[in-house]
């Protein structure tokens, strides 16, 4: 439906109702569409008074699709009228209303009367990412940063994840600004950063780059560097991290995923304790192996070719060199079907150890045990990021090492070279391992230097990808 360019009377929309094939949802999918057109706000309105004045009153899903162009458009007056309505009518909002009331205020001048209703929010819900980066936002803007950060503060104990572009906000708002205080917060925000493996784009890079160097007599200088491969910093000379855990960190972490991941709560969820034992003996048995594959997980990597064809291809470009495999499978995968061929199966098991588990187990507690039982060189294959086993580390320590030998031994899988041969394609699957750093791949300081690993372009989802390029900051 086109929207009207200009207010309509009643008979008016009267007619273009009559002429919509589904009178009974003409309001609704003119609003959509007016949200859509960005359309004037006198029209919207024209259309809100005609409703009330057609049915006495003006529905839920109405008013909240007329709120959402308000706050597109910046309508603040506008906006509280309709939350005055919407209060007196309805007593309790759900979470998109609030969404919008406290986005469209934190975006104005009335921005305090968004952190208002967070508060109010807070009394029957716990606030969205949304409601608490709005009003960080405002308060920032406003350069009111103690206040910022403790919002900040507040989200992170909800469990609630920042987005980067809040993050940035952070350093954007407070360039120039003075205050020990203000600093320690933001290198807080670093090392928030090296704890979560989180790589900053380009554009956030810059930020902080900016916000170093406007430091009050801070006398910081940041340069654009690529590491050497020895991990020495070419600007500063400084030797990064080493990205292998010592012998007593390894140890360490090896113990505490056995205990809190792997017998914690969660294991035997999806796996039956029988089978996790049966399995345990296995691995003892046939200790060390150098790899270990998560079968199921990487024969989806190329969705139009039979799952055992990839899942062969991983076998044959890793067994080399008297490579010793093991490949965690399913027991599906050997009953012949037009997945798993037989024959293929057959000729995989003569490279690598298999071991078959319950169709309905889980994984990644077997991937975890095999590769740590195996020693330091061991390293695994999978596409999964294993983000739920790093929640079921208590201390932010072990999870930094859980996370630095993820980087050290998380082989990472993709298609890489599509060939023709005779003008017919053929696909080749490359199980590509990225060089293995001497150095640690996150953000890291001394005090007086930083060095910052950046990607090129945002990136929502987490990229196994490791950043080729740094920010080195140091005090002169």
């Amino acid at each position: 439906v086109q929207p009207p360019e200009k207010p309509l009377q009643a008979e008016e929309w009267n007619r273009l109702r009559e002429s919509f094939q589904s009178p009974e949802i003409f309001e609704e999918v003119m609003f959509n569409s007016m949200v859509r057109c960005n359309s004037p706000i006198d029209v919207a309105k024209s259309l809100l008074t005609h409703v009330a004045k057609n049915n006495g009153d003006i529905a839920y899903n109405l008013l909240l699709k007329y709120l959402a162009l308000c706050v597109q458009q910046g309508q603040t007056s506008e906006i509280r009228d309709v939350y005055d309505i919407m209060k007196i009518r309805f007593k309790i909002l759900e979470s998109g209303a609030y969404n919008l009331f406290i986005k469209g205020l934190c975006n104005s001048d009335q921005w305090r009367m968004g952190l208002t209703l967070l508060e109010e929010v807070k009394k029957i819900m716990i606030p969205s990412r949304t409601n608490y980066e709005s009003c960080i936002k405002a308060a920032s803007r406003h350069q009111e940063m103690n206040l910022a950060f403790e919002l900040y503060h507040e989200m992170l104990a909800k469990d609630l994840v920042p987005t980067l572009d809040v993050l940035q906000a952070f350093f954007d708002f407070s360039r120039g600004m003075k205050g020990a205080e203000l600093q320690k917060e933001l290198f807080g925000v670093l090392l928030y950063l090296r704890e979560n493996q989180i790589y900053p784009h380009k554009t956030f890079m810059w930020t902080i780059k900016l916000w170093f160097e406007s430091m009050p007599g801070g006398n910081w200088r940041g340069h654009l560097t690529n590491i050497k491969d020895s991990g020495q910093c070419p600007v500063c000379n400084h030797q990064l991290e080493d990205s292998d855990l010592t012998e007593e960190e390894y140890n360490n972490l090896r113990e505490r995923i056995i205990r809190d991941v792997i017998h914690g709560t969660d294991t035997f969820r999806k796996t039956s304790p029988q089978e996790f034992e049966a399995f345990q003996t296995f691995v003892e048995n046939r200790l060390p192996f150098d790899i270990v594959i998560d079968g199921l997980n990487v024969s989806h990597i190329k969705p139009r070719r039979m799952q055992c064809e990839n899942l062969f291809d991983a076998v044959n470009c890793l067994a080399k060199e008297n490579t010793r495999l093991l490949v965690l499978g399913r027991k599906h995968m050997l009953i012949n079907s037009s997945n798993w061929k037989r024959e293929v199966m057959k000729e995989m098991q003569n490279k690598a150890d298999f071991f078959f588990a319950e169709n309905i187990s889980e994984d990644d507690a077997f991937l975890l045990y095999a590769t740590l039982r195996s020693g330091k060189h061991c390293k695994f294959v999978t596409r999964d990021f294993l983000r739920d086993h790093k929640a079921c580390l208590s201390d932010s320590m072990t999870r930094h090492l859980f996370r630095k030998w993820q980087r050290g031994h998380q082989i990472v899988t993709g298609i890489l070279v599509i060939y023709r041969v005779n003008s017919k394609k053929m696909f080749l699957s490359l199980f590509i391992q990225q060089p293995a750093f001497s150095y640690d791949c996150v953000v890291q300081t001394t005090g007086d230097t930083w060095h910052i690993p950046y990607k090129d372009s945002f990136e929502e989802k987490y990229s196994y990808q490791v950043p080729r390029k740094w920010l080195c900051i140091q005090q002169q």
